[in-house]
């Protein structure tokens, strides 16, 4: 099994889509995120009807940092249906802020294509890149 597949099957593992409460849905959208130490860290989405949720790589970042960790090197996220998806702009960004673009991506997990986070966001605003 290769690093991808783990944290694909981390990620997987996570998904449980469900109502916490009338308002908020949670666990349809699953991530992993690997370090630079080799830890993988996980989280899910939190949905809230009055969008103060958190997406599931946002939510794997925070865990991450909640374990003293900030240097991402790999990304999965995986969808409701088992696929892969990208993270989103707000995603983009904070990994952006936290890591520079080297952050590796898996766009398909069946053929294993990969994404940089620079090829995301290749104007990106801050200078320091």
């Amino acid at each position: 099994m290769d690093s991808w597949d783990i944290l694909y099957s981390s990620a997987r593992d996570k998904l449980n889509p469900r109502v916490i409460s009338p308002l908020i849905e949670a666990g349809s959208v699953a991530a992993a995120l690997l370090t630079k130490s080799g830890s993988i860290y996980t989280g899910v989405c939190i949905d809230t009807a009055c969008s103060l949720g958190m997406c599931a790589e946002r939510n794997a970042a925070a865990n991450m940092i909640t374990n003293g960790e900030s240097k991402i090197e790999k990304l999965v996220c995986v969808m409701r249906d088992g696929k892969t998806g990208m993270p989103c702009g707000a995603c983009r960004e904070l990994l952006m802020q936290l890591c520079g673009g080297d952050v590796e991506i898996l766009a398909d997990y069946e053929t294993k294509e990969t994404v940089r986070l620079k090829e995301l966001l290749p104007d990106w605003w801050h200078k320091n890149k």
